[in-house]
């Protein structure tokens, strides 16, 4: 299936969501903050593959198909089967409440970057790298009348600080995400897979399926080969848990060709 566009977020280009990307600034952002707003994940409308990290398959098995992206190895949720068809929203761009929402879509309009030469909001990582405090300035969230303003005089406010601590946890999360996916492959438990959905013939009889393209996952024929040692090193590291989890939301796929044939059954022809 095609990417996310999850990535690594190492710079200001174009990111899942993001549309106009500032390095948040008390100068350029002084006056600004966020308010509430009617359906503030409207912006999910446009994405049906969201990035999520090990620590939340949990959580979301239950809600949506868990894949990997066939380049980046990048968990994602399947909230939809095509770019403009997220089937968790209403056509009003509200938010199915029952929905386990990823944390990737959760730290928006925030987003940390690695730090060039931009003056704005800096955090120190672990590892020595500087990090850019960003926002999407074009998120309807942002308002300069806001209930929750960026800055408290020269300082970034308990708001911000809070969206910045967050952001540092995700940081945490994606890194052991890394190292999941690095197990996965070290062990090459991945297997491609194809996507495609039951067609009919106009006599009713089973046609060819729509294929609607590829997508990895863990493959159970070789997690069940693997030496008896290795499986235990495994779940010793906490890891067959978030594999199972995985393998366990595969069986979702028929919730979302049932949402998306729903979607589409009430879509109205274009004239």
């Amino acid at each position: 299936m095609t990417s996310a566009g999850a990535g690594e977020q190492q710079t200001l280009g174009k990111i899942l969501f993001y549309k106009q990307l500032e390095p948040l600034s008390k100068e350029k952002h002084s006056s600004l903050g966020v308010s509430q707003v009617q359906n503030p994940f409207s912006f999910l409308a446009e994405t049906h593959l969201v990035p999520l990290t090990v620590d939340e398959f949990g959580l979301a098995a239950i809600c949506y198909p868990i894949i990997f992206d066939t380049q980046s190895k990048t968990p994602l949720a399947v909230m939809g089967l095509r770019p403009g068809m997220n089937v968790f929203l209403g056509p009003d761009g509200s938010l199915d409440p029952e929905v386990y929402l990823p944390a990737f879509a959760r730290r928006y309009p925030f987003l940390p970057v690695i730090a060039g030469s931009q003056q704005a909001q800096q955090q120190q990582q672990p590892d020595g790298e500087r990090v850019v405090v960003c926002i999407d300035r074009g998120a309807k969230m942002i308002s300069a009348a806001p209930e929750l303003a960026f800055f408290d005089g020269e300082q970034p406010s308990r708001y911000t600080q809070d969206a910045i601590q967050f952001c540092r946890e995700f940081d945490l999360l994606a890194r052991r995400t890394q190292e999941f996916v690095k197990l996965m492959e070290q062990h090459q438990l991945f297997e491609l897979t194809p996507l495609a959905i039951p067609r009919a013939n106009p006599d009713g009889s089973p046609g060819e399926p729509q294929k609607l393209g590829e997508y990895l996952r863990i493959s159970e024929q070789k997690l069940n080969a693997l030496p008896k040692e290795t499986f235990l090193e495994l779940r010793d590291r906490g890891v067959t848990a978030v594999m199972h989890a995985h393998l366990l939301s595969l069986g979702l796929w028929p919730k979302i060709l049932a949402r998306a044939a729903r979607i589409q059954a009430a879509t109205p022809l274009a004239s």
